[in-house]
C-alpha cells in the first residue's frame, strides 16, 4: 500500500514521504536526517526505504539537509535544471551529491524504480521552482508546495491527480492588516509569491474530479493564516463543485513543525 506523511511543512523546513513496502521517496529535505528518521520511525517508516529525492527549489527551507540526507542514502537526487546548477556550485551541498544529482527537465517525465514522476514549472522567486506531478504504481499525485498563481501547468497537472498537496499561505485580510512591512507584504502578495486561501480555493474548484481523494493544504503561514481559515476556504470551494468533504474525500491541513498523520492509498 501506499503511504504519504508529511514530515514538516513550513518556513522551518519542509520534507514529505511518499513510499510503499518496497521503495519510497522524499519530496525536498529542508529537515535534519536525524529528524526525517525519527519521525518516520515514530510512523512505523524506515528511512532506509528512501530510493530518491525530489527538490522543487532552492530556497533554503526546501534544501537546507540535502547535503547530509543524500550522503547517508546516497540515492539519486532529481532537480531541474537551473537548480541542479546551483546545487552543484553550492559549496555545502555539492561536496556531499556528488555524483547523486539528475536533471529532470519540465514537462519531460523520469522513471525510476517504476516511479515515474514529471516536474512543471511554477511562479516563485526562486532561482527554478518546480511542482511534481508523481505516478507512483497507480496513485497519481500533485505536489505544489511554494508558488505565487495557479498557471496552466498546475491546473493541468492538478486535473490529472487524485491525491492533491496544494500550498496555501496565507489569508489575506491577516496579511494586509498584520504587521509585516509592505515590502514583504509585496513579496507575498505578487505572482513570485504565495498562495492565499482564495488562491487555492480557486484551484481547487477549477481541478476537482470526482476521483480526488485527498487534499493537503500545505505550507500555512504561521503569522498570517489558521488550520481553520484555510480549511474554511477550501471546504467551501470544493462544496460548490459538488464534492463532499469528510465523506468521499479527505480534507487536511498539513503541520507547519511535525510530522501529519500517516495517510494510507487503499
Amino acid at each position: 500500500m501506499t503511504r504519504f506523511v508529511s514530515l514538516s511543512s513550513g518556513s522551518n523546513g519542509n520534507c514529505c514521504y511518499l513510499g510503499n513496502e518496497d521503495c519510497a521517496l522524499l519530496l525536498d529535505a529542508g529537515l535534519s536526517g536525524r529528524a526525517v528518521k525519527r519521525r518516520l520511525e515514530e510512523n512505523g517508516l524506515s528511512i532506509s526505504n528512501i530510493k530518491m529525492i525530489l527538490v522543487t527549489h532552492d530556497h533554503v527551507d526546501h534544501i537546507k539537509c540535502l547535503g547530509s540526507i543524500s550522503e547517508r542514502l546516497r540515492v539519486p537526487v532529481y532537480a531541474s535544471p537551473l537548480v541542479a546548477m546551483v546545487l552543484n556550485r553550492n559549496k555545502y551541498i555539492a561536496p556531499h551529491v556528488n555524483g547523486c544529482i539528475r536533471v529532470i527537465r519540465p514537462e519531460e517525465c523520469a522513471e525510476n524504480l517504476g516511479v515515474k514522476f514529471t516536474c512543471f514549472e511554477v511562479p516563485h522567486d526562486a532561482t527554478q521552482t518546480v511542482g511534481y506531478y508523481v505516478d507512483f504504481f497507480g496513485d497519481k499525485f500533485l505536489f505544489a508546495t511554494d508558488l505565487g498563481e495557479t498557471n496552466d501547468e498546475v491546473l493541468r497537472f492538478g486535473s490529472m491527480a487524485d491525491h492533491l498537496m496544494i500550498e496555501s499561505n496565507y489569508d489575506s485580510e491577516m496579511l494586509i492588516d498584520g504587521n509585516y512591512p509592505p515590502v514583504l507584504k509585496n513579496r507575498i502578495m505578487n505572482r513570485l509569491g504565495h498562495l492565499s486561501n482564495e488562491q487555492t480555493a480557486s484551484f481547487l474548484k477549477a481541478v476537482y474530479h470526482k476521483g480526488i481523494r485527498h487534499v493537503w493544504l500545505c505550507h500555512l503561514s504561521e503569522n498570517n493564516n489558521t488550520p481553520s481559515k484555510a480549511l474554511e476556504s477550501a471546504f467551501e470551494a470544493l462544496s460548490s463543485v459538488g464534492a463532499r468533504p469528510g465523506e468521499d474525500m479527505e480534507l487536511n491541513c498539513l503541520p507547519r513543525c511535525e510530522a501529519s498523520a500517516v495517510y494510507v492509498m487503499e
